[in-house]
């Protein structure tokens, strides 16, 4: 798998407060970790979307996190909304995964998030134009 990295992403990247880097680095990683075994995945690019680190892939919609000082207690993955990502994570995982509507997982800031898990909704993004016909996108 290629990785193509923007090299604005590494600069917002760079931006965050060195405690929530760490975080931000622990999502990043399982990202990268989860594409590179994706199946016909050649490309993984991380760009900005909105301002915010991005992921895009050619069959997949668009994975974005994100920690914001005006809720520093708090970071997310955010989906788009238009989707059945959420939707579909929360019917999966009910009480395992904190949602915000319909558009991301929320982690508090002192907590280690759920990998295995996440792993699954990291694949059904990165995957999702050809899982999203499948009841529960293939997880």
């Amino acid at each position: 798998m290629t990785l193509k990295t923007d090299p604005r992403f590494e600069t917002v990247f760079n931006e965050y407060p060195i405690s929530v880097r760490a975080k931000m680095d622990t999502l990043r990683t399982l990202v990268i970790e989860t594409a590179k075994n994706i199946d016909g995945l050649n490309t993984l690019e991380e760009t900005l979307k909105w301002g915010e680190p991005s992921f895009v892939t050619k069959n997949g919609s668009t994975l974005r996190i994100n920690w914001s000082p005006k809720s520093p207690e708090k970071y997310a993955m955010y989906f788009q909304c238009t989707s059945k990502l959420v939707s579909t994570f929360r019917l999966v995982y009910k009480n395992m995964l904190t949602f915000e509507g319909n558009r991301a997982i929320i982690f508090k800031i002192d907590e280690k998030p759920p990998k295995e898990i996440l792993k699954s909704c990291i694949k059904a993004t990165l995957n999702y134009h050809k899982v999203k016909h499948l009841p529960t996108l293939d997880i």
